[in-house]
C-alpha cells in the first residue's frame, strides 16, 4: 500500500476533526416529512445527488481549485508575484461561485465552518495556504469568501495539494466522504441499522466510481444541478420543531 493511499484514508477518516458529523444537508427534514423513512428510499436519494444533485458540480471543481492551489504554492516558492495574484485571483472567483450557488444560509454556514477547520487543521500540521493567507476569522464575524475563508470544496483540494494526491482520487474520495455523512446521519435519523447503512455503501461504490470518473473530467461552470429537492430541504431545516443536525 502506498503512503499516498494511507493519507487519503485519513482524510476520509470520521476522525477528521472538521465537525462534519454535525450535518445532515436537509436529510433530517426529509425523515421528518416521511419522504425517506426505509433503506430503500435513501438509496434513491443518495443515487439521485450523485447523478444531479449540487455535489457534483463541487466535485467537478476539485480539479480546478488543486491547480490553481498548485500554482499559487509553486508562486510562493519561486517569488513569483504575477503569478500568485493570478492563482489567487482564480481561487477566490471559483471559490466563491460555489458557495454562492448553495441555497440555504445553513448550508453556506457549513461549509464556512468545515473549510475553516480543515485549513485550520492543515496549517497546524505546517501546510498553510500560500502567501501566508489567514487560515481564521474572529469568532464574531463569519470568514470572508477568499483565500482567507475557503469554503469546503477549496479547502479539501488543498487538502489533495498539500497530501500530494492525485486528482481522480480526491474526486472520488470527496464524494465517497459524502455519502458515508449521509449514511452515518441516516442511522441515526431513519433509523437505519448500522449494517444496513454499510451494505447501501457497498451498493453506492460503483456509482461513485463512475461519477468520480466522469465528473474528474468534466467543466463545473458546464454543469447541471437537478438537486431542487435538496435545495427545498436543506431551506426547511430551520424551520423544524426539534432538530437533531445543524443542517
Amino acid at each position: 500500500m502506498s503512503a499516498a493511499q494511507l493519507r487519503l484514508f485519513q482524510l476520509v477518516s470520521p476522525a477528521l476533526p472538521v465537525g462534519a458529523f454535525s450535518y445532515s444537508e436537509g436529510l433530517e427534514v426529509l425523515v421528518q416529512a416521511g419522504r425517506i423513512t426505509t433503506p430503500e428510499a435513501l438509496e434513491v436519494w443518495l443515487r439521485a445527488e450523485l447523478e444531479r444533485g449540487a455535489l457534483g458540480v463541487e466535485a467537478a471543481a476539485l480539479v480546478p481549485l488543486a491547480a490553481a492551489l498548485g500554482r499559487a504554492r509553486s508562486a510562493v516558492a519561486a517569488s513569483q508575484e504575477a503569478q500568485l495574484a493570478a492563482a489567487l485571483a482564480e481561487l477566490r472567483e471559483l471559490d466563491g461561485w460555489l458557495l454562492a450557488a448553495r441555497e440555504s444560509a445553513e448550508l453556506r454556514a457549513q461549509q464556512r465552518q468545515m473549510g475553516q477547520s480543515l485549513l485550520r487543521l492543515l496549517a497546524d500540521l505546517g501546510w498553510p495556504l500560500p502567501a501566508g493567507e489567514p487560515t481564521t476569522t474572529p469568532a464574531e464575524s463569519p470568514p470572508p469568501i477568499g483565500p482567507g475563508g475557503l469554503a469546503w470544496p477549496a479547502a479539501w483540494a488543498w487538502a489533495g495539494v498539500c497530501l500530494d494526491l492525485p486528482p481522480a482520487d480526491l474526486v472520488e474520495a470527496y464524494l465517497y466522504g459524502w455519502v458515508a455523512n449521509q449514511i452515518s446521519a441516516a442511522v441515526r435519523l431513519v433509523p437505519l441499522g448500522p449494517t444496513q447503512g454499510q451494505r447501501l455503501q457497498l451498493a453506492l461504490a460503483p456509482l461513485i466510481t463512475e461519477r468520480a470518473s466522469a465528473l474528474g473530467a468534466s467543466d463545473p461552470r458546464r454543469l447541471w444541478t437537478g438537486g431542487v429537492g435538496a435545495g427545498l430541504a436543506q431551506l426547511g431545516h430551520r424551520e423544524l420543531y426539534s432538530r437533531l443536525f445543524r443542517s
